[in-house]
C-alpha cells in the first residue's frame, strides 16, 4: 500500500494490527466452516483445554501468555456458551479448576480436524514467502523482551537530540541566563539567599576570579542549564558543586548528568581530590543523579544555605 510505502517501518503496529484483522476475519469463517462455535479469541484457551486436562485460570493465563483478568472473561463467555464447566480442584478445595464440558469435549474433535486444514495452509503460505513470518515473530518477541519498543525509541530519541547539546565554558553574554536559570528552580521552593546574589549577580568576581569554574548547556544554541564549581579555602574540599540548574522545558534530556559530568571532568583535570556538595533531599532528582554519580551523604553538616539539609562528597580516585 502507496501509505506504509511513505510511513516506512515506524507503522508497524498499525500494519500488523492490519494483517490481524484479515486473519481474525478469516479465522470466524473458518470456525464457521467446521462447524466450531468458538471466537478467535477464544483460540488459545480453548486449545490448552482440549488437551484434556483441568486447569486454573492462573496456570492457564501463564501458559498462554494472557492477563488473569483476560483469561478469567474467556472463560465467563466459554461457561455462558455451555463449552466449559468449573469444579473444584480435588487436592486443593479452595480453588476452582476449568475444563471442557461434555459439548466443548464433542467439539474439539473437529477443532483438531480444524487444526490440521489450518496448519497445512499456513505451511503452504510460508513456502511461498522468502521470509519465515513466524520465526520473525519470535526474534521480535525475543528482542522487545531485552529491550522494549518503548525503551528503544527514548534512547534514539536521546542520542537525536544530545547532538543539539553542548556543554561550554561560561562567557560574559550568559549572565543573565546563569542567573534566571538558577533564581527558576531556587525561587520554586525557597527564597533567593544573599550568597546566591553575590554569585548570581557577579558571577566573575564572586566565582571565576576566585579560581572557579562555570559550565554552561545549550540546546540549539539556547542556554538551557548550568554548572559550577567554587574554588574553597578548605583542608579537605578543593572544590564545591554547586549551582546545577536545568531549565525544566529541556529536563529529561540528560543536561544535568551532563554538566555534572563536565565539571567533575574539569576537577580531575586540576587534580581534585574530594569535591564538596550541598543540596535539599526535597530536591529528589537532583540526589539520585548525585549519587549515581558517585556521591556519598556526608553525617556532619555545616549548611551554608538556609534550604540545605544534605551534604555530600565525591572521593576523585
Amino acid at each position: 500500500m502507496e501509505f506504509f510505502n511513505q510511513t516506512g517501518k515506524m507503522a508497524i503496529g498499525s500494519r500488523l494490527r492490519m494483517l490481524t484483522d484479515k486473519i481474525t476475519m478469516d479465522a470466524a469463517s473458518i470456525y464457521e466452516m467446521f462447524g466450531v462455535d468458538l471466537k478467535p479469541k477464544w483460540f488459545p484457551v480453548f486449545f490448552v483445554l482440549s488437551h484434556g486436562k483441568a486447569w486454573t485460570i492462573t496456570s492457564i493465563a501463564k501458559e498462554i501468555g494472557h492477563s488473569h483478568p483476560s483469561v478469567s472473561n474467556i472463560i465467563k463467555e466459554m461457561v455462558a456458551k455451555g463449552l466449559v464447566k468449573e469444579t473444584k480442584d480435588k487436592s486443593d478445595g479452595r480453588r476452582n479448576v476449568v475444563m471442557l464440558s461434555s459439548k466443548g469435549k464433542k467439539m474439539s474433535d473437529s477443532f483438531a480436524e480444524q487444526c490440521v486444514d489450518v496448519a497445512a495452509a499456513i505451511e503452504q503460505i510460508t513456502r511461498q514467502t522468502e521470509n519465515d513470518l513466524w520465526k520473525a515473530i519470535e526474534e521480535w518477541e525475543n528482542l522487545l523482551e531485552e529491550k522494549s519498543l518503548l525503551q528503544r525509541v527514548k534512547e534514539e530519541k536521546k542520542a537525536r537530540e544530545s547532538k543539539d547539546i553542548k556543554i561550554i565554558p561560561y562567557e560574559p553574554c550568559h549572565q543573565a541566563a546563569f542567573r534566571a536559570l538558577n533564581e527558576e528552580w531556587i525561587t520554586t521552593h525557597w527564597e533567593m539567599e544573599e550568597a546566591d546574589y553575590h554569585a548570581l549577580d557577579h558571577p566573575q568576581e564572586y566565582i571565576l576570579d576566585k579560581g572557579g569554574y562555570i559550565f554552561i548547556a545549550l540546546y540549539k544554541d539556547e542556554p538551557v542549564g548550568t554548572c559550577a564549581l567554587y574554588k574553597m579555602d578548605d583542608p579537605v574540599y578543593d572544590y564545591e558543586l554547586a549551582k546545577l540548574a536545568v531549565s525544566p522545558k529541556v529536563q529529561g534530556k540528560g543536561l544535568g548528568i551532563l554538566l555534572c559530568e563536565t565539571a567533575i571532568n574539569k576537577a580531575v583535570e586540576l587534580s581534585c581530590k574530594k569535591i564538596f556538595l550541598e543540596s535539599n533531599t526535597l530536591l529528589k532528582p537532583a540526589i539520585h543523579l548525585y549519587r549515581k554519580l558517585g556521591f556519598k551523604e556526608l553525617s556532619n553538616y555545616h549548611h551554608a544555605y538556609q534550604r540545605g539539609n544534605i551534604q555530600m562528597e565525591l572521593t576523585i580516585k
